[in-house]
């Protein structure tokens, strides 16, 4: 497919599928947007035009594709027909269906979908499931999904259909088999921003090497928080959802390490724990990365710059930019809107500690009882390196939207 000659269909308007019509305007490779709201908003159009104008995050529209002395980019918009233009690429909004399924996507010459809703994420589902589900997409017509969110299977021990897979752009990319996938998870923004911290770790010392290894990403506020505190619904069992972003520092979980698996193989020979806390920041995370590495006695010891240098010239090569290394001391609001940077590793706090550790052999289950004995001690000693490394990512825009808009245009080449 030629550049200009293809529409893109976004399903949803939340923050991800705003700011995806946002980079697709920009990046101009589409000739139409498509975009399924899938019911009223507000007044009608110009409502939509406004919101779609505006971003308490990243400014304003204009101001994103051409600067701050420009002017508004949203014209003829017209209600009877749900159309308007934006910076001279065609919209097209569908107010009448939620379920993917209903969505006339073939009508209007639609062949690949972004679905942005975060609603539709277990590729098992029948297209026809009662709930909607992601292949509903493929039944009104699309012939490619891109989902914004990880794949989440409900029934255990479901396999992931052969149709389906979960690339991360610059770690994985080619796994897309554009003969064989149809729906294709663009996995999360921390699973992002992880895959491209691990990553040159593992090529640099090997997994073998990565005795463990534990994330925490400190992350910003998202859509489905509580401005204020609010009761529960019936069944909820996680109270602090509930509770409000603006002043609070809140305990969640992640899905990153079971993603990252899926996209770094060699993860399933890391022991791996990943945490999230949301901090009151509209977009910017962090995450901290720590892990043990044993040392070899034939090369130098790993220490501070070893670990740098890994990342400094990972980040040389990158030819897409997706890791950017840095000695600058950051804020999270310094990285937003930081273009293609899957992952800003902050050189400046990156630390190590060496120490031994102590393995009794006796206690090892299988270990053989006549080696033990022939043993003068059962205590191994081998010296082990604690590596702490700060990444940040912007979760909206910077980071996750432009990976998300590569992996779709990818996509678009091959069909």
């Amino acid at each position: 497919m030629n550049e200009g000659q293809m529409k893109i269909g976004i399903n949803g308007l939340g923050r991800i599928g705003k700011l995806t019509l946002w980079h697709h305007v920009g990046r101009r490779y589409f000739n139409e947007i498509v975009v399924n709201i899938g019911r009223q908003a507000g007044t009608g159009m110009a409502d939509i035009a406004h919101y779609l104008e505006r971003d308490s995050t990243y400014g304003s529209l204009h101001a994103f594709l051409h600067g701050h002395r420009s002017e508004p980019v949203i014209t003829d918009v017209d209600e009877a027909a749900g159309t308007m233009i934006i910076d001279d690429i065609p919209v097209r909004l569908l107010r009448s269906s939620r379920t993917p399924m209903e969505i006339g996507w073939k009508a209007h010459g639609v062949r690949l979908v972004i679905d942005t809703t975060g609603q539709f994420l277990d590729p098992t589902l029948p297209a026809d499931h009662p709930k909607g589900s992601v292949r509903g997409h493929l039944e009104a017509g699309a012939e490619k999904v891109v989902v914004s969110a990880p794949f989440k299977i409900k029934e255990e021990g479901a396999a992931m259909p052969e149709d389906a897979v979960t690339t991360v752009m610059g770690i994985n990319a080619n796994d897309y088999d554009p003969r064989r996938h149809r729906i294709v998870s663009n996995a999360s923004c921390t699973t992002t921003c992880l895959a491209h911290m691990m990553k040159p770790l593992i090529n640099a010392f090997g997994a073998k090497r990565i005795l463990s290894a534990s994330m925490a990403t400190i992350h910003a506020a998202t859509g489905s928080q509580q401005v204020l505190d609010r009761l529960p619904q019936a069944g909820k069992t996680d109270l602090r959802k509930n509770r409000s972003i603006l002043n609070n520092i809140i305990l969640t979980s992640t899905g990153a390490a079971k993603a990252l698996r899926l996209v770094i193989p060699e993860m399933e020979q890391i022991g791996f724990i990943a945490e999230s806390v949301r901090v009151p920041v509209s977009s910017g995370s962090l995450i901290i990365l720590v892990l043990s590495i044993q040392e070899n006695p034939i090369e130098k010891p790993i220490r501070r710059e070893a670990i740098n240098e890994v990342y400094e010239h990972t980040a040389e090569l990158d030819p897409n930019g997706y890791l950017q290394f840095t000695r600058k001391q950051n804020v999270s609001g310094d990285i937003l809107g930081t273009p293609r940077a899957a992952a800003v590793i902050e050189g400046h706090e990156t630390h190590t500690r060496t120490a031994d550790l102590s393995l009794d052999l006796a206690n090892v289950p299988g270990f053989s009882q006549e080696i033990l004995s022939s043993l003068p001690d059962t205590v191994v000693r081998a010296p082990v390196t604690q590596a702490v490394i700060y990444g940040w990512y912007d979760n909206e825009m910077g980071s996750y939207v432009n990976m998300l808009g590569d992996r779709t245009v990818t996509m678009a080449e091959n069909m």
